[in-house]
């Protein structure tokens, strides 16, 4: 039985983290912090546990042996750290930390530390990509050629029903939509094609986001970025807050003997078109959404088990701080890439 405290009580906590945990049988839930009074124990009286009043108390309880990390993105490495030194395995939100060199300490830490660190990045675990990466694998497509990736939708605020959610502030959030939802599509790329990328040009734009006084938000809240990978795939990567009418979060794979659609369908998760012969078609469960959240709807994400997996077996997580540094190295190179205007290389030492 992994014993389980949750730091921070947004709403990627009632939404994803508390209710898989209470879902997952070799789990007991203890309690919950948050800094805005009264937020855990309202958490607490919804999913059982406590309101541990404090990060300190919690991460001293010798009980505790394991924290999902929940808090704003620049509070991430001093959190993950901290439990990582009281002796507690992490499961991190999205994105790993605010700077890179933070994010070279959480990695090195947990290696020292010998705890698992795993970062909740949930594209990996869709069924419609597990799929794609093993017909990648078995040359279905032949050599990859080049990709496209989409995630938008209409922005933090509204998923939150928080109008100045903290998502929409550098500096609480440190990133726009490149950290949001970039990060999840530069790690899909990585899971997808099992190299990482190595260059990257960018375009950054606040186009619409607007704080509710009118001014734009101080974050992008759309970015563009042309990939390319180590053996030389291209691609391109477009993530916005502005998809105000629908949600998008599609990729495709083009290949020297066809192509790989996931969820641009709303019949079929995966469509393989081949150069030649017979279209395959494959129904799996759709994406988390935000609008499935609005609904009330929820389907599991599969992050939770995984950790839970690592943490009982001792077996390396599927996104690691290592793994997961690959990817915070590309966000980084986007930002650079959009700030001078220059092509980024990415190296992965």
């Amino acid at each position: 039985m992994v014993n389980v405290g949750i730091i921070g009580c947004g709403r990627i906590t009632e939404y994803r983290h508390a209710p898989e945990y209470l879902e997952n049988e070799n789990v007991r839930l203890l309690g919950f912090v948050d800094t805005k009074p009264g937020q855990a124990q309202l958490m607490a009286d919804k999913f059982g546990g406590k309101d541990y009043g404090g990060i300190d108390q919690m991460l001293a309880d010798a009980e505790i042996d394991a924290v999902s990390v929940c808090v704003a993105n620049t509070f991430h490495a001093e959190v993950t750290l901290a439990a990582l030194r009281a002796g507690k395995h992490v499961l991190l939100e999205k994105p790993m930390a605010a700077t890179l060199e933070a994010c070279r300490t959480i990695a090195k830490q947990a290696r020292t530390s010998n705890k698992i660190v795993m970062l909740g990045h949930n594209q990996r675990f869709a069924p419609a990509h597990i799929k794609a990466k093993e017909l990648i694998a078995q040359g279905l497509i032949g050599r990859p050629l080049s990709f496209r990736t989409t995630f938008g939708h209409s922005g933090p605020e509204v998923w939150t029903h928080n109008p100045n959610s903290w998502f929409i502030h550098r500096d609480s959030a440190a990133f726009g939509v490149l950290g949001d939802l970039g990060i999840h599509k530069t790690d899909l790329i990585h899971f997808l094609l099992n190299e990482p990328i190595v260059e990257v040009s960018a375009q950054l734009g606040t186009l619409d986001k607007r704080y509710e006084d009118g001014s734009l938000i101080d974050l992008e809240d759309n970015a563009t970025c042309l990939y390319r990978t180590r053996s030389g795939v291209m691609g391109t990567m477009q993530v916005s807050w502005t998809f105000n009418a629908c949600e998008e979060n599609s990729t495709r794979i083009y290949g020297t003997k066809g192509v790989l659609r996931l969820y641009d369908d709303p019949r079929f998760s995966l469509i393989h078109e081949p150069k030649d012969g017979e279209v395959q078609q494959y129904r799996f469960r759709g994406l988390t959404s935000n609008e499935e959240q609005k609904a009330g709807k929820r389907e599991n994400t599969g992050v939770i088990d995984a950790f839970v997996d690592s943490v009982i077996t001792g077996k390396r997580s599927p996104i690691d701080a290592e793994e997961a540094l690959k990817a915070m190295r590309v966000i980084f190179a986007a930002l650079e890439s959009a700030q001078t205007g220059r092509r980024i290389m990415v190296h992965h030492d």
